[in-house]
């Protein structure tokens, strides 16, 4: 079907549809089913079945599995069934923590992914894009991706960027009249909106003719390439790591078999032992574990309303050293409410808070009704002049749109005007707001075909281009007297932390241009609207707990100095001596310049998108770890740039949330900070991991190696080796991801960036605590084998029982970068039930008769316990007291 050549109501014939209503929610049901979901066929999974053998791909597990097979052909049926259990349940429980990270990351995805403003039923409403289904009402503005193939109905300015589809890089116009012309190219369909192409300018409302792979972009979607999945810096880290751990742990094994054989211990015994303690101790997991804890961490930050869109983002959070903020909607509740207006050279209060529509209007003490001059123009001009709706859901208002917007329709609403005064004009020409304009315009034509301009905006970029104003008397000339007048209330609403906004309006004839650069000059001014946005209660503190943890706030704001000044003051964002800089003061400075200042610097004020990428250079070019926030289509560079990119869930737009690293489902200050404390929280955690497997790895290999060194017989036979393995890197390892953050986890300053996995004493601590661990498992051996040389097995279980217990308690000593004692341990109850766990799957094997003899292990009394329990809590307790 050519949409393109059909006029608007022959394309809502076609798909049964109304502008003015939209669809039912049974169409949208049976459309869902006809063409499915709205999405492009993209790679799929890898089956479960491929996953769970993934995990056997190893090559020493394949040697081992290879050595198990030789062993039950040369008849030790019992040892190589034992063994075959143990890597299947190895493997099991590496496939469940590996699918648990991919489901956790694609939930991820589907949080993140784009929404779509769809007009279903008469009302309009915010769905994923995945809900969009042909024939739906959609409207795009600047910073969205389209959500499908649309046929616009109506263009407002509407520009988009389509090199995605047709490598054309340079923003199309586009409008909403047919194209009489066959065989028209996807570039020159200048009345279609394209899947996934971006709003670069204006907005549009029109029918969805395509979803899918039924678009221009699904066409081509078997062309697109599939992303690889891309490894965090650490994960890349811990991989090189990895290689250079195996290398050593294959030395020592090569080692303890070498010597076990020298020291008449049969070839084969040897070999078995020295295949199980190479997987039992090759970390070889150590990049999966990252992914399963970094998944779990996602998780956490969803449930405190941040959404990580780069998993390499979680590891930066932890060295953040600076927050870049906007003040509007993060800082602040972004309820706005009309306090004062400023008109006919008085200055009027409003009373009422809120989108609460009841309220009234003040001179002084006197309340003023319609009559009073020029009120209930301005207020009708401010309802004109804008994109929200006002709704009412269970008794309260509430707004749809811009915030700003909606304090205008509701001081409109105090004086008694409704939405249905709206019907007698008809908006003839848009000109959108965006945040280098810093104002909007309409053209709109009363019932009587009179035509005029209304223009909002910064009262600085209204005021130069007024001639005129109003006043009680009328229409008059604007003097030098009337702007100063003006000024000083633009000042005295800052001074009280009030925004600012000016209204002005143009009288139009019919045959006037409407080109932009003659409509928007000769305004006559109004008024100004003096809007309240209260800061959010939970901010200040926030704001108090990132000094403590090192991290610098500085406010970003569109607003007036002086508003900027007071809530910054409010929030203690600037100190007594701290510097404020204005956009005029920004625009004569270099990055090296302002480099220079910036440490003293904690507001911005009057900034637009260009001054936040310079800001976000200069403090990098300090040495700091950048966070940014952003919501309009143009802050996406200085996003991309900064080191940690945060957009706005709720009022940012799609480019922005893509350039993004993080995105803050409720556009809240607190939420970064929350953020950035399970940032750092996940690192600390992905450390315990390390030190928690690398330490039992390094007792496991040396109790081996110190009793072939000793020429001891082997205190571990490799079915008990592996089972080592199994009940201690299992559960318990992964408890560790699920730990509480430290108490002093936001009072230490930011990580460097450059650290090295080993810092901070990690490295002298796995080795310490490995070598105390590998002595305390062979004294108990030596002690029983000693006083019992005729029963290697029981000095076998003595060894595995105290190798398993230390192992056990070092875990909780692992919880804290201080000592075992600075934790209550039942504060990770995860932690507590896995170790019980895995104590009963110990229990089990020394005591269930039928396991004995697979395991080569042997019942233990009281003695044997109390030997056991005092040797494997010695490493625990013995750094207990230390710091290191």
């Amino acid at each position: 079907m050519k949409w393109y050549q059909l006029d608007v109501e022959k394309v809502e014939q076609k798909l049964h549809v109304v502008t003015n209503r939209g669809l039912s929610p049974k169409q949208v049901e049976q459309r869902r089913k006809q063409y499915g979901f709205n999405v492009l066929e993209s790679q799929k999974n890898i089956s479960k079945w491929l996953l769970f053998l993934k995990q056997f791909q190893d090559f020493m597990v394949l040697v081992l599995l290879a050595a198990t097979l030789i062993a039950g052909i040369l008849g030790e049926y019992v040892d190589a069934i034992a063994i075959m259990v143990i890597v299947l349940v190895n493997g099991f429980i590496g496939y469940f923590q590996e699918q648990k990270a991919e489901n956790s990351l694609e939930k991820l995805k589907e949080l993140s992914a784009p929404m779509a403003n769809v007009f279903r039923d008469g009302k309009w409403e915010k769905i994923s894009s995945r809900e969009v289904v042909v024939g739906d009402i959609v409207r795009i503005t600047s910073g969205d991706r389209v959500p499908a193939d649309v046929r616009i109905t109506k263009s407002n300015s509407l520009e988009t960027e389509e090199s995605a589809l047709t490598g054309e890089s340079l923003p199309v116009a586009k409008h909403a009249t047919p194209i009489n012309r066959d065989h028209v190219d996807a570039q020159d369909q200048v009345n279609m909106g394209f899947m996934g192409t971006l709003v670069t300018r204006g907005s549009a409302i029109g029918i969805v003719v395509g979803t899918g792979m039924n678009t221009m972009m699904g066409q081509i979607a078997s062309l697109m390439v599939n992303t690889k999945k891309v490894m965090t810096p650490l994960e890349r880290k811990l991989a090189e790591l990895g290689k250079i751990l195996i290398v050593v742990a294959l030395f020592l094994t090569a080692l303890v078999v070498v010597l076990g054989v020298i020291q008449g211990h049969p070839v084969y015994n040897m070999f078995l032992a020295g295949i199980s303690l190479a997987v039992a101790a090759i970390p070889e997991g150590l990049p999966a574990i990252v992914t399963v804890a970094l998944s779990l961490g996602v998780q956490r930050m969803i449930r405190k309303k941040a959404i990580v869109r780069k998993l390499s983002a979680v590891e930066t959070l932890g060295c953040a050293s600076v927050i870049c903020s906007d003040k509007t909607g993060t800082m602040t509740e972004n309820k706005m409410t009309v306090k004062e207006l400023f008109l006919n050279g008085k200055q009027l209060y409003v009373s009422g808070d809120g989108y609460d529509i009841r309220g009234d209007f003040y001179l002084s003490d006197t309340k003023l009704d319609e009559k009073y001059p020029n009120l209930q123009e301005m207020l009708m001009y401010g309802m004109l002049c804008n994109n929200a709706n006002l709704q009412v859901k269970k008794g309260k208002y509430l707004v749809d749109g811009d915030p700003t917007d909606g304090a205008l329709l509701v001081v409109a609403r105090k004086l008694g005007l409704t939405a249905v005064i709206e019907e007698n004009y008809r908006i003839v020409k848009e000109i959108p707001f965006d945040s280098d304009r810093k104002r909007m315009s309409v053209v709109i034509e009363d019932e009587n075909g009179m035509r005029f301009l209304i223009t909002k905006g910064a009262p600085d970029v209204l005021l130069p281009r007024s001639t005129f104003h109003f006043n009680a008397s009328g229409r008059a000339r604007l003097d030098a007297v009337d702007s100063q007048s003006i000024q000083e209330a633009v000042g005295r609403m800052a001074d009280k932390a009030l925004r600012t906004l000016a209204i002005a309006v143009k009288p139009l004839a019919k045959n006037d241009s409407l080109e932009t650069s003659f409509l928007e000059k000769d305004l006559t001014f109004i008024g100004l609207y003096g809007m309240m946005d209260p800061p959010r209660k939970e901010v200040k503190s926030a704001i108090e707990e990132c000094r403590q943890a090192g991290i610098r706030t500085v406010m970003i704001t569109g607003d007036h100095v002086k508003t900027a000044k007071a809530i910054a003051s409010k929030l203690n964002i600037l100190p007594e001596h701290g510097l404020v800089l204005e956009g005029h003061q920004l625009n004569k400075l270099t990055v090296n310049e302002l480099k220079d200042v910036i440490e003293d610097t904690y507001v911005f004020a009057r900034v637009t998108p260009e001054h936040k990428l310079k800001i976000v250079e200069a403090f990098q070019e300090k040495g700091h770890i950048v966070a940014m926030t952003g919501d309009g289509v143009n802050d996406a560079p200085a996003i991309k740039a900064s080191d940690i990119g945060i957009s706005m869930g709720i009022s940012g737009t799609d480019v922005t949330k893509e350039a993004s690293s993080l995105i803050l489902m409720d556009d809240n200050f607190a939420t970064i900070k929350s953020a950035i404390q399970e940032g750092r929280n996940i690192y600390e955690n992905i450390r315990k991991f390390i030190r928690y497997l690398l330490a039992s790895n390094v007792g496991e290999i040396l109790v081996m190696l110190f009793a072939m060194l000793l020429a001891l017989p082997l205190p571990l036979v490799p079915v008990q080796i592996l089972w080592v393995n199994l009940v201690t890197d299992g559960l318990p390892a992964m408890a560790l991801g699920l730990d509480k953050a430290e108490s002093d986890v936001m009072k230490k300053v930011p990580r460097n960036p450059r650290e090295g996995v080993f810092a901070r004493g990690l490295g002298y601590k796995i080795i310490t605590r490995g070598i105390v661990i590998g002595i305390v498992t062979l004294l108990a051996f030596i002690i029983t084998y000693q006083n019992n040389p005729d029963n290697l097995v029981y000095g076998q279980t003595m060894a595995f029982t105290t190798l398993v217990m230390a192992q056990l308690i070092h875990v909780f000593d692992c919880r804290s970068e201080h000592s075992v004692f600075s934790r209550n341990p039942f504060e990770n109850m995860y932690l507590v039930f896995a170790v019980i766990s895995s104590l009963l799957l110990v229990l089990i094997v020394i005591y269930w008769e039928p396991l004995q003899p697979i395991f080569h292990t042997t019942s233990l009394n009281l003695r044997d316990w109390m030997l056991i329990l005092g040797l494997s809590a010695l490493p625990t307790v013995l750094f207990g007291f230390t710091k290191k």
